[in-house]
């Protein structure tokens, strides 16, 4: 890969990172939590394997993970990098809008707030469709199938923290967010 996509991957992943780590300290008091074995096993640990995954190419010799399902051409690392780019504009949006109710786990803060307006209007787990978007731009740029995997894993993840997430905040708002949850989707405008 042309060292232009290396950097603008890094990049997108930076800022977003950073940006998390930042804004963490200023996140409200939890009142409910899962326990912490369920948030590594369910959560952290499939995005720990999907990040090796997308880890230099070598580490996975000449297997099959190393084949590849697009080519290494430039339209194709560009559009890798623009999706990475797209997915990173949206999980910063979506982390901004969120405020202080953010958290890396499934939790409820003090004084909760439903948020319903930007990217929530329309989806109700942005952040997720944001980084969904990064891991599939950084599979496109990578273009093996470990990238497709890690892709299938971080999918898997979200979607049993997302059900998660959404049956602690159907317990705490009640109606208000059963008549949220009938006018949006989870992840994709429309769609699903």
């Amino acid at each position: 890969m042309p060292t232009v996509f290396h950097l603008g991957l890094l990049l997108c992943w930076a800022v977003v990172l950073g940006y998390w780590a930042i804004t963490a300290l200023r996140a409200k008091p939890v009142t409910r939590s899962e326990s912490r074995a369920r948030q590594f096993l369910a959560y952290w640990l499939p995005l720990i394997i999907a990040v090796l995954l997308l880890g230099p190419g070598h580490w996975f010799g000449h297997g099959w993970l190393r084949e590849q399902f697009v080519p290494h051409s430039l339209p194709v690392y560009t559009l890798g990098l623009l999706l990475c780019a797209a997915g990173a504009a949206l999980a910063l949006w979506s982390r901004w809008q969120l405020g202080r109710n953010w958290s890396g786990n499934v939790q409820i803060k003090q004084a909760h707030e439903l948020i319903s307006s930007g990217p929530y209007a329309h989806v109700r787990n942005p952040i997720y469709s944001g980084f969904l978007l990064m891991f599939s731009g950084t599979a496109l740029v990578v273009g093996d199938w470990r990238g497709v995997i890690a892709v299938a894993i971080v999918f898997a993840s979200f979607w049993v923290k997302l059900r998660q997430e959404e049956r602690f905040l159907a317990a705490h708002f009640g109606p208000a967010y059963s008549a949220y949850a009938a006018r949006t989707r989870r992840l994709i405008p429309g769609l699903l």
